[in-house]
């Protein structure tokens, strides 16, 4: 069969870059055969998928400041990636443009135990700085649930939170300093080496966290350790109630008390995870609470005597304290395989995220019931309670048409109840290109181009991570800088809201 002109143009085009790109990474690094590009299709979102046209993989921040210079010079857009565990769409590729991987930069390159930082490299996963430094008494709070896979540069991209973020923060809050290159291949540093050394003006760290790939691509992180609780216990509650489980999550925090974790796994969970681990619950358990407490021996002995008081006020239905470190890695690892185990019960899945305010967890609960009617689809929950951080799961059969269509329906509903009711659209998913276009319904047209603008002013031509997190394609000579647009966006041809 005669190829087309068309066909062999984008052939001829693709082999000119990757002889490119091979010059700068060398041969190996530049992957192009489609049986080598389709892992990289998609990210944990997986309704969505799309081959790029290269994909290429540096190996040191030098690198990446070339093949920048490089995509600058040819006008070719970039998608940076990590391991791949976003759930929003983030590190979808462009079918015109290259994905970025940083799986090759995956160094500990420095730990300061005085100053409890380490600088790592984007591609080191997130478990693996603990791990390193656990030695020293310290450790590295920010534990997302792929912990073990997600890296250190998706977790800032996104601003990842993990059970922990409720009494320890988020990734913002335990990122000192780091390294980024330009689009123009500009290598910059923004805070620094130890907390208190952060940007003395503007807070570029800040903006970079959680901008989603749209500003830079990061190369070296500082990040902040701390010492690792002397001891920590964790009660398993069991509600009869979705309703009364939420009203713990409130009593407890009211009390004064702020758990390290609380965790919420309503019945559908608490199943699929029961059948996967062989643990039995009671049948009166409708919602299971995890709360973990932290600090001095006398302090948490102390904390779980209230809250178990809290607990048993409202009505547990059923009990469970930890009193060794064996029995607490036994009870939260069932809080971590909680979405694995959704595949014991649904074909296919698709999980959202939103936040909304704590005292608003009954009634955003409620909301969703109705919206599985209305809708026609089952749901599950399992998200972190504390700081009302949503993750519900909506589960389909994506073999049955219209059933996606549906998901996704159901999910935009459930975001949308989040922003009526005070919260925002995302915790820590991000918005990449599940939730852009319903950026409209958070914030106001002059918001969203104060932002673009900001972008703009980092990523001039438009080409990294286009087509993600903005509703409508930035138009940076729209806003009045001295630079031309010399082409049109390609946005990946999937569903939209």
């Amino acid at each position: 069969m005669k190829m087309a002109a068309g066909d062999q143009a984008i052939i001829g085009r693709r082999d000119a870059l990757a002889a490119g790109f091979r010059d700068i990474v060398g041969r190996e690094w530049v992957l192009d055969k489609e049986a080598e590009l389709r892992p990289y299709e998609c990210d944990g979102l997986t309704a969505y998928n799309a081959l790029p046209l290269l994909v290429v993989l540096p190996e040191t921040t030098q690198e990446v400041s070339l093949v920048l210079q490089f995509c600058q010079r040819e006008g070719i857009k970039i998608v940076p990636r990590g391991s791949g565990t976003s759930l929003s769409g983030g590190a979808l590729p462009l079918e015109d443009g290259i994905v970025l991987g940083t799986a090759r930069m995956n160094r500990i390159l420095h730990v300061d135990a005085r100053n409890r930082t380490a600088r790592v490299q984007p591609g080191v996963q997130n478990v693996r700085v603990t791990e390193a430094v656990k030695h020293l008494g310290l450790c590295y709070m920010p534990d997302p649930s792929s912990q073990a896979i997600a890296t250190i540069g998706g977790n800032v991209s996104e601003n990842s939170g993990g059970v922990h973020c409720l009494k320890y923060g988020v990734t913002s809050n335990h990122i000192t300093g780091m390294e980024a290159v330009l689009l123009n291949g500009d290598i910059i540093h923004l805070g620094g080496d130890f907390l208190g050394g952060a940007d003395r003006e503007f807070d570029l760290t800040g903006a970079v966290i959680g901008s989603e790939g749209l500003l830079a691509i990061i190369t070296e992180v500082t990040v902040r350790l701390v010492p690792q609780p002397a001891t920590a216990r964790v009660l398993s509650l069991g509600f009869r109630s979705v309703e009364d489980a939420s009203l713990c999550v409130g009593a407890i925090i009211a009390h004064g008390v702020i758990p390290a974790g609380l965790e919420f796994m309503d019945r559908r969970i608490v199943d699929a995870v029961s059948s996967m681990l062989g643990e039995k619950h009671s049948p009166e358990v409708e919602a299971l609470l995890l709360c973990e407490l932290d600090g001095t021996r006398t302090e948490v002995d102390k904390l779980v005597e209230e809250v178990e008081a809290i607990a048993r006020e409202i009505g547990v239905a059923e009990l469970r304290i930890s009193k060794t470190e064996e029995e607490r890695a036994q009870i939260w690892l069932g809080r971590k395989s909680a979405f694995g185990a959704i595949g014991k019960i649904s074909k296919d899945y698709y999980c959202t995220d939103g936040t909304i305010p704590r005292g608003k967890l009954p009634e955003i609960l409620k909301r969703m019931e109705g919206l599985s009617k209305k809708h026609g689809l089952d749901y599950a929950n399992c998200f972190h309670a504390g700081d009302g951080n949503l993750h519900p799961i909506i589960m389909f059969d994506a073999a049955k048409p219209g059933d996606l269509e549906r998901a996704e329906a159901f999910g935009e509903d459930i975001l949308k109840a989040c922003v009526d009711l005070g919260g925002v659209l995302s915790g820590e998913h991000g918005v990449g290109v599940e939730k852009r276009d319903l950026m409209g319904y958070q914030f106001s047209n002059i918001d969203l181009a104060q932002q673009q603008r900001f972008k703009c002013a980092f990523d001039p031509d438009e080409l990294l991570n286009p087509g993600k997190v903005f509703p409508t394609p930035c138009r940076c000579a729209e806003f009045g800088r001295m630079h031309v647009h010399n082409g049109k966006l390609r946005f990946p041809d999937v569903p939209r809201f």
